[in-house]
């Protein structure tokens, strides 16, 4: 089976791409709707970001690196996390692209997930991501 399938998870927010730009990159809002983790980041290309929280009592810190930051249009980093049980090399990480289009008087976003080994972990992911972006919208039409 392929390990390069596309896990996705779009949504609708009647929010401007500037207040989900901001609530992207700013953490105290990314802690509001991304499962409680805090996050961490320059947000230039080729920086870090992590994640850090707590998971059903274990702490955790995902990380990853920055690859394309177009404020208001487009946010590109890797991801990894020693929750997944898989070693932490490159080819075991993700890549999530995040897109924000302006619609109408608000902005749709997209999240795609590549590098997922099954279609199982992509129904997960896509499960978990669209809580995430339920979130978002809540936090930016908030």
């Amino acid at each position: 089976m392929s390990d390069n399938l596309v896990a996705t998870a779009t949504i609708h927010t009647d929010a401007s791409p500037d207040d989900v730009w901001r609530a992207l990159t700013d953490p105290d809002l990314v802690e509001r709707y991304f499962l409680g983790a805090r996050v961490e980041s320059d947000w230039h290309p080729g920086s870090t970001i992590t994640w850090s929280g707590d998971y059903e009592g274990t702490a955790y810190q995902d990380h990853g690196t920055i690859l394309e930051v177009v404020p208001r249009e487009r946010l590109v980093h890797t991801h990894f996390s020693p929750l997944s049980a898989r070693e932490d090399v490159p080819e075991n990480y993700h890549t999530l692209t995040w897109d924000l289009e302006p619609d109408g008087e608000g902005t749709r976003v997209t999240l795609a997930q590549d590098n997922n080994h099954s279609y199982d972990e992509v129904e997960h992911s896509e499960k978990n991501w669209h809580r995430v972006l339920e979130g978002l919208k809540g936090v930016v039409e908030s």
